[in-house]
């Protein structure tokens, strides 16, 4: 199935990561640099429109429907499977380790 398929147009997606399970690797900025970056710490976090980190626990950003595929990307080829991508809507998880 493609993103367009599994995320319908209109629908309001987040993005999440768990840096308790995050090993670091780097893919999710390789794929996405916009929305994801590795801090001083080794461990990648989310960041905002402004290009800043967000750091608390469970900080989530929005997905711009331009980079929603290299977003979903990013969780499927996450060696530590931390990248949580969600409806805005309702919290579901549609891509990453808790998506069905």
């Amino acid at each position: 199935m493609s993103v367009q398929q599994e995320a319908p147009d209109g629908e309001a997606l987040e993005v999440w990561i768990d840096q308790d399970l995050c090993t670091g690797d780097g893919i999710c900025a390789q794929y996405a640099p916009e929305v994801f970056e590795l801090d001083i710490d080794g461990l990648a976090y989310v960041k905002d429109a402004d290009d800043e980190l967000l750091q608390a626990v469970g900080a989530a950003t929005p997905v711009p429907l331009p980079l929603l595929t290299d977003v979903v990307d990013s969780a499927k080829e996450c060696p530590g499977a931390c990248i949580h991508v969600r409806r805005v809507s309702d919290k579901v998880e549609v891509f990453g380790p808790g998506a069905d």
